[in-house]
C-alpha cells in the first residue's frame, strides 16, 4: 500500500481537518473601482464606446455584484466613459441594489416592456448615439445567451455590435495579488481534503461513498462543500471526467479524484492519482510519465511563450515515452491546462492554437493525462501562475506513485 492511503476511519480523518479560512479577504470595493478603471483605460485605448456585462461571472469580478444570469435581461453597462450604470427587471431593483458592491443606477423594465430597447436607450443617453458612418464599437459579453444579443441586434442599428471578451478576458486573465491569494488558500484547502480522502480508502469502500466524504471534508476546512467531485478507481479512471457507474475498491486499482472548492467566488481544482494495494510496473511507468509530462509543461512555461507551446512541450514528453502522437490515444486526449479564477475553465487555455502570450498573474491547470481505455489513466493535475521571474506552483507536484503526497520519511 503506498504511503499515507488507507487506514483511517472517516470520523478520524474528518477530525484532521480545521477550518482554513482565518484570514482569507474578500475582494473590496476598491478593487472593483480598479479593475473598472482599468477595463476603461483599455476600452478607450482600443476604441470601444461601452460594453454589456451579463448577470455571472464577469458582473461578480467588475462590480462585485452576485446574480445568476437567468431568462431575464440582467447586468451593468460600462462605458469607456463616465460610471457603470446597471439594467433589471422593475421587480427586481431593491433585491440588486441590496447586492451590489459598486453603486450605480438601475434602468428597470417591466415584465411587459423589451430590456433590449431600454439597452439602446440608456446608450443614448450615455452620450454613446448611433452612427451609420462610424458606428460606435458595443461588446456584449461572451458570456450571456444568444436571446440577449438576439435582441439587442435588431434595435443596434447605427452601433457595431462585438464579443466584449477583449476586454473582460483582457482584465480577467491577470490576476492581482488578492485574487491569487484567495486561490492559493482555496487550493492549500483541497490539497488537505485530498490527503484525508486517501486516508480513508479500503477495500469494498465505493466512489459515491468517498465523494459524500470529500464533500463533508471541504465543509470542515471552511468551504459551502465540494465544488466538484469526481471519484474514479480502476479501468474507469481512463476517462478524464468519469463514468455514469458507482465503482467499488479493490487492491490493486488505480485511484483518481479530481476536486474543488470556492472560497469568496474563487476555485481550486486539484487531482491526484495513485494506487491502493501493490503498484504494478505497468502503473509506475505510466505515473512517471505523467509526471515528466507536467515538469516539461511547467519548464515551458516562461513569460512571453505562447499558451500553445506549454501544450506542445507535454506532448513532446509524451510522445518520447510511446503515447501519441497528438491527441491519439493510449495519451492525451484533451488540453494540458486551463485557466482559472471565477470560473473552473476560463481563457486562455494551455492548447495548440492559442496564441497568447504568457504575461504576469496568468493562471492555469497543468494537467496532461495519459488516458488507457481498458487499463486506466492518471491524470497529475496542479496549478501555476505567472510572476516576473516565471511560473510558480500554487501546490506542488504528487511526490511518487510511493508516497503521493510526500508524507513519508
Amino acid at each position: 500500500m503506498t504511503i499515507g492511503i488507507g487506514g483511517k476511519s472517516i470520523d478520524e480523518a474528518l477530525a484532521s481537518l480545521s477550518d482554513m479560512t482565518a484570514g482569507a479577504i474578500p475582494i473590496g470595493k476598491d478593487e472593483h473601482l480598479q479593475r473598472i478603471a482599468r477595463a476603461q483605460a483599455y476600452m478607450q485605448a482600443q476604441g470601444i464606446a461601452a460594453i454589456y456585462i451579463n448577470a455571472g461571472a464577469n458582473l461578480t469580478y467588475f462590480t462585485g455584484t452576485k446574480w445568476y444570469a437567468s431568462e431575464r435581461m440582467v447586468g451593468a453597462i460600462l462605458p469607456a466613459q463616465g460610471a457603470v450604470e446597471y439594467i433589471a427587471p422593475a421587480f427586481e431593483e431593491s433585491t440588486l441594489k441590496d447586492f451590489m458592491l459598486v453603486d450605480g443606477p438601475v434602468n428597470c423594465w417591466h415584465e411587459h416592456e423589451s430590456p433590449y430597447a431600454l439597452f439602446i436607450a440608456v446608450l443614448k443617453r450615455m452620450g454613446i448615439a448611433p452612427n451609420s458612418a462610424q458606428p460606435p464599437r458595443v461588446g456584449i459579453c461572451e458570456s450571456a445567451a444568444f436571446f440577449i444579443y438576439d435582441g439587442i441586434r435588431p434595435l443596434a442599428e447605427g452601433y457595431a455590435l462585438e464579443n466584449a471578451r477583449a476586454v473582460t478576458a483582457h482584465c480577467r486573465t491577470r490576476k492581482s495579488a488578492a485574487e491569487i491569494a484567495l486561490m492559493q488558500r482555496a487550493k492549500d484547502m483541497t490539497l488537505a481534503v485530498h490527503i484525508a480522502a486517501a486516508s480513508i480508502l479500503r477495500v469494498g469502500i465505493t466512489t459515491k461513498e468517498v465523494e459524500e466524504f470529500i464533500d463533508r471534508a471541504h465543509r470542515k476546512v471552511g468551504a459551502s462543500g465540494s465544488y466538484f467531485v469526481i471519484v474514479l478507481f480502476g479501468e474507469a479512471t481512463a476517462y478524464p471526467h468519469g463514468v455514469s457507474y458507482v465503482q467499488t475498491l479493490k487492491s490493486g486499482d488505480t485511484v483518481l479524484i479530481d476536486t474543488g472548492c470556492k472560497l469568496h467566488n474563487y476555485i481550486s481544482d486539484i487531482t491526484r492519482t495513485y494506487v491502493y494495494g501493490p503498484i504494478s510496473e505497468r502503473q509506475r511507468s505510466v505515473w512517471n510519465s505523467e509526471k515528466k509530462a507536467q515538469a516539461a509543461a511547467f519548464a515551458a512555461a516562461q513569460l512571453g511563450v505562447p499558451c500553445e507551446e506549454v501544450d506542445a512541450a507535454a506532448r513532446r514528453a509524451l510522445e518520447a515515452d510511446g503515447f501519441g502522437p497528438g491527441y491519439k490515444l493510449p495519451g492525451l486526449p484533451h488540453r494540458t491546462g486551463h485557466g482559472i479564477g471565477l470560473d473552473i475553465h476560463e481563457w486562455p487555455y494551455l492548447v495548440g492554437g492559442d496564441k497568447t502570450a504568457l504575461d504576469v498573474g496568468m493562471c492555469f491547470s497543468n494537467e496532461p493525462m495519459i488516458c488507457i481505455p481498458g487499463e486506466f489513466g492518471v491524470r497529475h493535475e496542479d496549478h501555476f501562475y505567472m510572476t516576473a521571474s516565471g511560473p510558480k506552483w500554487f501546490t506542488e507536484p504528487a511526490h511518487s506513485i510511493d508516497d503521493p503526497f510526500g508524507l513519508g520519511v
